[in-house]
């Protein structure tokens, strides 16, 4: 499992010229979401880089969740562009499906299939998917959950399992299908507190090791040990991204400081 949440620095992520491809993995620009009369996201600008972890955090209906799911096409925008590796987020169909695969997406629900063992769920997107032989998806399936901490918990079902567990179970399975992005919408918020930290570091663990991620979280010390930037979001806007020693230390924003003087004194 991976190591505690005290570890060292990020590692810089990996230039365009290491991972071989040029420009950001995705570009979010001028994007607007609005649900009714309730304007949701309001001309959103945000890149993210291959290797780089963006942690959005911001108070409740600010947009975060939003705009996590506008980057798989589980919501639509409204105006604006978003792109994938260089090419704008397909409408429908294979290519949608394509581009799921490689996106993968932890939530705030586990979301696992109740009537399959924890094994079954990892090795399911693999198999029908990525047409792995079966044989090759359990192999994949059990490394995976050795890596997330409950290889013992395979052939269990995820009634049988605590939170935390389950959200480990979560990421293995979204992990499994090799995505080149990872989104977690705030994966924490339904575990209780005991829990929360088993999950914190696996995600810590992934950051170290070059995962590219969005994490939509209001867990501010996740934030500062494995964010390269933070995205502070307010009234569907991103008021100010920076690293997380300047964000922290001094943010540029009144509406950012005033959120920070409110969650960092409790």
């Amino acid at each position: 499992m991976a190591g505690p949440l005290d570890v060292g620095a990020r590692a810089a992520a990996p230039s365009a010229a290491v991972s071989g491809r040029a420009g950001p993995l995705v570009s979010i620009r001028a994007v607007n979401k609005s649900f009714g009369a309730l304007h949701v996201l309001r001309d959103v600008d945000l890149t993210i880089e291959r290797g780089e972890v963006v942690v959005v955090i911001g108070p409740s209906g600010s947009g975060k969740s939003t705009l996590c799911r506008c980057l798989n096409r589980l919501e639509t925008i409204d105006s604006g562009e978003i792109t994938f590796e260089g090419s704008p987020l397909p409408q429908e169909g294979r290519a949608l499906a394509s581009l799921r695969a490689e996106i993968g997406m932890v939530f705030q629900a586990f979301n696992l299939f109740g009537h399959k063992t924890i094994l079954e769920n990892v090795t399911l997107g693999p198999v029908k998917v990525r047409k792995m032989t079966r044989t090759d998806a359990v192999d994949k399936a059990r490394a995976l959950l050795e890596r997330v901490g409950i290889l013992d918990k395979a052939d269990r079902y995820p009634a049988e399992l605590s939170g935390g567990q389950q959200q480990r179970a979560a990421i293995a399975r979204a992990l499994a299908m090799d995505p080149a992005l990872m989104l977690f919408d705030e994966p924490t918020s339904a575990l209780d507190p005991e829990m929360i930290s088993e999950v914190l570091d696996v995600m810590v663990s992934l950051a170290n090791d070059g995962m590219t991620m969005l994490v939509v979280t209001h867990e501010m010390g996740f934030a500062r040990r494995a964010a390269d930037r933070v995205a502070f979001m307010d009234g569907g806007r991103i008021l100010q991204i920076a690293p997380p020693s300047e964000f922290f230390a001094a943010p540029s924003n009144d509406r950012a400081r005033e959120f920070l003087s409110k969650v960092l004194s409790h």
